[in-house]
Formats: C-alpha cells, structure tokens, sequence
C-alpha cells in the first residue's frame, strides 16, 4: 500500500471524534462531518483496490515458494540416489541446481511472508475505518436533528420576544396564546438538552471504544511479546 494512503487512513482512523462534532456544532451544520465521511468512503474504496491487489500478490508468491520449495525437495532426494550409484558428476549438478531453487525458495517465502503481514494490516484497517464511518454516520444523524431543534427554538424564541409586548396589554386570550407559545418553547428547550444530551454519550461511547481498542492492543503485543521471548529461552 503507498505510504501516502497508509498515513490518510490512520489520520482517519485517529480523528478526533468530539473535534469534529464540536466544529459542527460551532458552524450549525453538518458540512464538517459530509466531509470527513467523503473522505473515509474515498480512502476506504482506495484502501479495498490495494488490499484486493496485494492479496492476489499474497496468492502468487505462495504458489511460487511451494513450487520451488518442492522442486527443491525432490531434488534433495535425487541427489542422495545419484551419490549412492556413484553418478557424482550428475550429483554435482543437481546439487547446483538444488542451491538455486532453495535460495529462490526462500526468497519467495520472505517476500509471502512480508506480503501477508502488509495484507493482515490492511485488513485490519479496512476494519477500524468502516467502525468509524459507521460511527460517524450515526453522529451526524443525531446532528442533523439537533440542528433542527435549534433552528425550531430559534422560530420560537423570536415569536416570544414579539409578543412580550402583547402579554402586557392584558388581554386574556392574548395572555393565554403567550403561555401556550411559552410552553411550546420549554418543551423545544427540554428536547434540545435530551437531544445534547444523548449526542455526547454516543461520542463519549465511541471515543471509549477506540480507547479499549488501543489498550485490547498494547496488551496483546505485550503477551506476544512475552510468548515469544519465553520460545526463544525455551530452545
């Protein structure tokens, strides 16, 4: 995968959440959030062509390490059958031809082997970006209708500024048409809080999850880590 993509996708995958929730709230629009999920879709279609790419790369250079590292085996063997008839000269080029097939061998496996780690990482990613986006697309639902509140509130309030003037000159039905109005907007008020409210513990809920995330995987290269210096002491 190119450098410049792998670096996109993780300043993707380690955006902060609540910045850019606070950034549309500042703005009262959705805009900030349209652009970070054109962008994830974007990198997330680039990130599946490269990984489809280096997956089928990953089929290839098995192939190739099994085809020589096979030939190579046969070879081992039809050596040893050649220095047993006494057929040395024959042994002597087998032998040659046995060095070359096992370093291609093992140059195909290193070269699998590399390929299949770059391929598990990009799996990985792939994963981490769609729990993002599918994380933001909620936010943004929740936004939006935020939004809308606000704006329904800001209707109202100018309707009770407006009318401010009325309530004083006495009137009953006038009176009672401001109360109403009045409670529409507390209710508009009470919606607005709840609305706030639940937008922060789905942020709060998926900056938590990324945290677990993190540490689920600190923790785990750590026991890695660990298995694998305990092998090492073992042999």
């Amino acid at each position: 995968m190119p450098p410049s993509l792998f670096e996109k996708i993780n300043t993707l995958i380690n955006a902060n959440l609540h910045a850019i929730v606070d950034r549309a709230l500042e703005t009262n629009s959705v805009q900030v959030m349209d652009e970070y999920i054109r962008q994830v879709e974007r990198n997330l279609d680039a990130l599946e062509d490269s990984a489809a790419t280096v997956g089928g790369t990953v089929k290839t250079l098995k192939r190739k390490y099994e085809e020589f590292a096979g030939a190579a085996e046969k070879l081992d063997r039809d050596i040893d059958t050649l220095i047993v008839k006494g057929k040395d000269d024959l042994a002597a080029a087998a032998q040659a031809e046995y060095n070359t097939k096992q370093q291609l061998a093992q140059e195909y496996y290193q070269q699998w082997q590399d390929q299949e780690n770059q391929y598990k990482k990009m799996l990985d990613m792939r994963l981490k970006l769609e729990g993002r986006l599918t994380s933001i697309k909620q936010q943004r639902e929740q936004l939006r209708a935020l939004i809308e509140l606000a704006e329904a509130k800001k209707v109202t309030t100018k309707t009770i500024k407006s009318l401010d003037d009325l309530s004083s000159v006495g009137d009953s039905e006038i009176n009672a048409l401001t109360d109403q109005i009045r409670a529409r907007l507390d209710r508009e008020d009470a919606r607005l809080d709840m609305a706030v409210g639940n937008l922060q513990e789905q942020v709060d809920e998926a900056v938590r999850g990324s945290e677990v995330d993190r540490q689920l995987e600190e923790r785990r290269a750590r026991l890695l880590g660990k298995q694998a210096g305990g092998e090492s002491a073992g042999q």
